[in-house]
Formats: structure tokens, C-alpha cells, sequence
């Protein structure tokens, strides 16, 4: 299969959904509404929610089963790029190629309408329609996307990632924070199309092997990328993680060390996916797709 045409044709679908989530002037006042949209159409991959509905193909779902969660997700994603993005945090004044969220409409507002998508992304979680069997379901799933957004994922990654700035950071810790800070909502995402498409527990468990192998692999290109990458593709500077003394691959094991990791990680990613059948293709693709990268 083409993998450049699965991802246009996922994206195009995505985009879609997201448009009629974020409805325009359906939010007052409609300043926010505009700044949620700034950056939720700033021109995003679209990783996670694909990786959503790869998931549950992978284990006979349909797309139009998983499309509400696996944009929730990327609302909750946009969300956490808008706040990283902010003079406390990184303090970026680009990302995709255009001026970020608060050098636009401010630090304020960057803020509420960051705050606007999290909301939202849970909004249209509790208003699908899914009795019975699959609600139960919807509801696991909404404590899974919270985990991993909340203390226990993303924001407690981010958290030491801010207060290991300037400091030498240990391998275990190193991994603690992209675990959680880049590899929580990967893996939400994975499992959240696997347990809405009625995945078996032994598809669960694989499955969930794979993305926690693809989190970890998505991280150390990103940062092999931040040193060697270019800036004119990935729309954003490089060289900022040396900069603010970052914890990453690279610091911690060199550009080499880091590159065999990833190496080694994208075989551990494609065992994990032995007992699926061609199915699975589009997630076998992706790890190849993130060592060949150049954004």
C-alpha cells in the first residue's frame, strides 16, 4: 500500500470532522473561536487521530467508529502545543512554518483557547451516542485520553521535563519524561481505536506494546531532528533543545547512540505487530515513516 496516499486520505477526513467540530462563530466570544482554529488548521500531520483509526482497521473497525475520539485527541494535542509554545514554557515564536498561537492574538488568549480545545476534546467525547456495550467502552476510553493528558502523562512529562532544564538527567529519568510528556497520548491514541473497535485482549496488549515502542521511537527522531534537521521543513527553528540544555536522546547517548536506539526501536515496534495480517499495514508503515522524516 502507498502510505503517502493513506495519510492524505486519513488527513482529509480528519480535517473534515474538525470542521464541523470547531464549527466557525459557534463559539462567543469569536476571537477564541478563531484563535482554537488558528492553530487546530495550522497545517498538523494529523498523527494521532490516523494512528486512532490505523488501530482500529487494524483489528477490523471502521474509521467512522473512532473519528469523535481520535479528534478529541488531536484537540487535546493542539491544546498542549499552544501551551508549550508560550514564553513560560519553550517560548517558541514559530510552529509550522507560522507565527505561534500567543504571538498572534496573545499570552491570555493563547491561553483560553488552549484551555477551549481541552474542554472541548471531552465535550464531544460525552456527547457520543453509543449505548450499551459501547458506551462502557466510550467511557473507558475517556478515563485512558484523561490519564494521558493529565499528571500521570503528558502534563506530569512536561512538568519534569521544565524543571530538568540546565541539569544532568539519568537514562531512567530521560525516558520518565518522554514517556509521559510525548509517549502517554501515542499510546491513548492506539488503544483508543483498538478498545473502540472490539479489539480481543491479546490485540489490546500488542497493540499496546507497539505504540509504547513508537512513542518512544516518535520522540528520539524528534529529537535527532532538532539537531540535524532543517529548519525551513519543519517550520520551526532547530537547535533549540541544546540551547535550553533539554533533556534528550542525543544529549544522553550522542547522535549515533541515538540513531541506533531508533533503529533498534522501529524492530521492536514491527515485532509487536507479528500476529496482525495486512490490515495493519498503515502502523507497520508509520515506524518506517518516522525514521525517514525531515518534520
Amino acid at each position: 500500500m502507498n502510505l503517502h496516499n493513506y495519510l492524505q486520505e486519513k488527513a482529509a477526513s480528519i480535517e473534515d470532522a474538525l470542521d464541523r467540530i470547531l464549527a466557525e462563530g459557534d463559539t462567543e466570544p469569536s476571537i477564541l473561536n478563531e484563535a482554537m482554529r488558528y492553530s487546530v488548521f495550522a497545517g498538523g500531520k494529523r498523527l494521532r487521530p490516523i494512528l486512532t483509526i490505523a488501530a482500529a482497521e487494524a483489528v477490523g473497525g471502521r474509521e467512522e467508529d473512532v473519528m469523535t475520539a481520535a479528534c478529541a485527541i488531536e484537540l487535546i494535542h493542539t491544546y498542549s502545543l499552544i501551551h508549550d509554545d508560550l514564553p513560560a514554557m519553550d517560548d517558541d515564536d514559530y510552529r509550522r512554518g507560522r507565527p505561534t498561537n500567543h504571538k498572534v492574538y496573545g499570552e491570555a488568549l493563547a491561553i483560553l483557547a488552549g484551555d477551549a480545545l481541552l474542554t472541548k476534546a471531552f465535550e464531544i467525547l460525552a456527547g457520543c451516542s453509543v449505548p450499551g456495550t459501547a458506551g462502557r467502552l466510550m467511557l473507558r476510553v475517556i478515563g485512558e485520553i484523561a490519564e494521558a493528558a493529565g499528571a500521570r502523562g503528558m502534563v506530569g512529562g512536561q512538568t519534569l521535563d521544565i524543571l530538568s532544564e540546565g541539569k544532568a538527567v539519568d537514562a531512567r529519568t530521560l525516558f520518565y519524561i518522554h514517556k509521559n510528556k510525548t509517549g502517554a497520548l501515542l499510546r491513548a491514541s492506539v488503544r483508543t481505536g483498538a478498545i473502540l473497535a472490539g479489539a480481543g485482549e491479546e490485540e489490546l496488549t500488542a497493540l499496546t506494546s507497539f505504540a509504547e515502542e513508537f512513542g518512544l521511537l516518535f520522540q528520539i527522531t524528534d529529537d535527532i531532528l532538532n539537531v540535524v534537521g532543517d529548519s525551513s521543513k519543519m517550520g520551526k527553528p532547530v537547535g533549540t533543545d541544546a540551547q535550553r540544555a533539554k533533556a534528550t536522546y542525543p544529549a544522553l547517548y550522542g547522535l549515533d547512540g541515538a540513531r541506533k536506539m531508533a533503529r533498534e526501536g522501529k524492530e521492536r515496534a514491527l515485532a509487536a505487530l507479528d500476529s496482525f495480517d495486512s490490515k495493519a499495514d498503515p502502523l507497520r508503515l508509520l515506524v518506517s515513516y518516522l525514521l525517514e522524516r525531515e518534520k
